[in-house]
């Protein structure tokens, strides 16, 4: 198969571990910055072109979309399914995935349980907000952040009022949302491919933050999850139309709770913390994606 890794950096370790195992598998492998690719966009024949020239078809696009440049990203993702490429996880998932909003709203329409989130314009609404959302402690996030960067935890209701007012001064899209005591600065990423969640680690925030992110310093470690667990992690990537996702879940007194959903995890976390080859089980997917598609063509 040729394969497309949609990526601003080839270097970074999910694209390394990827086209490794894509090459493994005896595939061609591309590497193609989005931002440098530009579209043809006609009904007779549409193409994308890089570096001044026009791509060959590819049976399959492994998007490494950054959240900078998910708008310009996901046109060019969109770009090469109109081509007929195969996309691991596609454009409108992505799309949907990126807005935390939209995202958390389709998670609570199919019965997913999240923790209690507050999302308001009015400066004149920021009392009844908080309470909305269980008083302080609370965390105030933003819509378009990521790996733990424009989250904070307002422990007073005055620290969640200036909060809240300092990042509507900045014109921030963000989410209020309740702080769960018991996790105590943990959290599960479960790496879903497909319909199995084929790993899971827990991840413990450093000392003095609450944010578990690995990027922000936390540490990883291999964990076992439990039916519930499983069973609403897939829920969720089903829900947002994913092939591929991390899930991030909370582990609640009553039960666990979906805080996040991320169409691009990274590789070198869960790999790292459980010795799994997920970038070979991505690709191995792709193939098996490939071969359903060559028994479902018409013969000729």
């Amino acid at each position: 198969m040729k394969i497309a890794i949609l990526s601003r950096d080839g270097s970074l370790f999910s694209c390394r571990r990827l086209r490794e195992a894509a090459e493994a598998g005896r595939h061609s492998v591309d590497i193609i910055d989005p931002l440098s690719c530009y579209m043809n966009i006609n009904c007779d024949a549409p193409s994308v072109h890089y570096q001044g020239r026009r791509l060959a078809p590819y049976d399959a696009v492994i998007p490494r979309i950054g959240t900078a440049i998910t708008f310009y990203g996901t046109a060019v993702l969109r770009q090469f399914e109109m081509l007929g490429s195969y996309a691991l996880n596609n454009s409108a998932a992505i799309t949907r995935a990126r807005d935390k909003l939209h995202s958390l709203q389709l998670l609570a329409k199919e019965g997913i349980d999240l923790p209690v989130t507050g999302f308001a314009d009015s400066p004149d609404d920021t009392g009844d907000l908080i309470e909305m959302v269980g008083g302080a402690p609370l965390v105030v996030k933003l819509v378009e952040g990521t790996q733990g960067i424009g989250v904070v935890l307002a422990e007073t209701p005055q620290a969640a009022k200036s909060v809240i007012d300092a990042f509507r001064g900045l014109k921030a899209q963000f989410l209020v949302q309740e702080y769960v005591h018991e996790a105590q600065g943990r959290d599960i990423r479960c790496l879903v491919i497909g319909n199995q969640v084929v790993a899971a680690i827990e991840r413990q925030a450093q000392p003095g933050d609450f944010r578990s992110n690995l990027h922000r310093g936390g540490t990883a470690h291999r964990v076992v999850i439990t039916p519930a667990e499983r069973a609403i992690a897939i829920k969720a990537v089903a829900t947002l139309g994913l092939e591929i996702a991390g899930v991030d879940i909370l582990r609640a007194e009553r039960g666990p709770l979906v805080m996040e959903v991320n169409a691009s995890p990274g590789l070198e976390g869960v790999e790292t913390a459980t010795g799994i080859d997920i970038a070979g089980m991505m690709i191995r997917h792709i193939e098996q994606h490939g071969q359903r598609r060559l028994l479902s063509a018409p013969s000729r």
